[in-house]
């Protein structure tokens, strides 16, 4: 539980939700490695989905190779799909969990803050419920969409098309940052944190969702 006297609660890890797969365009992987190396400079950890192709495997390469600290949360049926046993091995720190579910639960009870990279269907779903869970006033932790080379442009006027059509009450719980550079990204964050108030503990939030 947090203590009621403090004002901000420290950003001390990202999540990044991002492809497991390269993409087309050589941006997108190197978007990844920049950030990984953001997130290392820094000083953070990285939460992510425990692959170790595509951009999730750039993204946890650039955290590594610059000495940073990466937990990796991957469900079982998932391992020899998205990694391979013996690169899970090179993280500090691997959580194994039955489903996609638990998945996503752990992912967001270790993260601080929310960074979304390219993707696909997956990776579309997980910022959304992280966006849901904003607007029921689930959490108050800062979330960005890295629109590398405008990727995110028809997923951010899709929200604006449903925000002015009356669809998202509570907007200004729905508040994403839009980010393109992906240097940027990390800066925005911790200044974000800063303004963010203290919550009840993980456990009490988890327990609401």
């Amino acid at each position: 539980m947090k203590c009621v006297a403090e004002k901000t609660v420290p950003i001390r890890s990202i999540c990044v939700y991002c492809g497991s797969q390269p993409g087309r365009d050589p941006a997108y992987i190197a978007a990844g490695r920049a950030l990984g190396k953001s997130i290392a400079a820094h000083g953070l950890r990285l939460v992510y989905g425990g692959g170790t192709k595509g951009i999730m495997g750039a993204v946890a390469a650039g955290v590594l190779s610059n000495g940073g600290q990466v937990t990796g949360i991957i469900p079982e049926f998932l391992v020899d799909m998205e990694a391979t046993r013996h690169s899970l091995g090179q993280l500090d720190e691997l959580i194994v969990t039955e489903d996609m579910h638990a998945r996503k639960h752990k992912m967001f009870e270790r993260a601080d803050a929310f960074v979304t990279l390219p993707g696909g269907i997956g990776t579309l779903e997980e910022i959304v419920e992280i966006m849901t869970w904003a607007q029921l006033g689930r959490h108050e932790k800062p979330m960005v969409f890295a629109n590398i080379g405008g990727f995110w442009d028809p997923m951010l006027d899709l929200i604006t098309h449903m925000r002015e059509q009356g669809f998202i009450h509570r907007a200004h719980l729905v508040q994403p940052l839009v980010i393109a550079d992906v240097e940027e990204i990390v800066p925005a964050i911790l200044e974000h944190g800063e303004d963010r108030p203290p919550s009840g503990g993980e456990g009490a939030v988890i327990s609401r969702l």
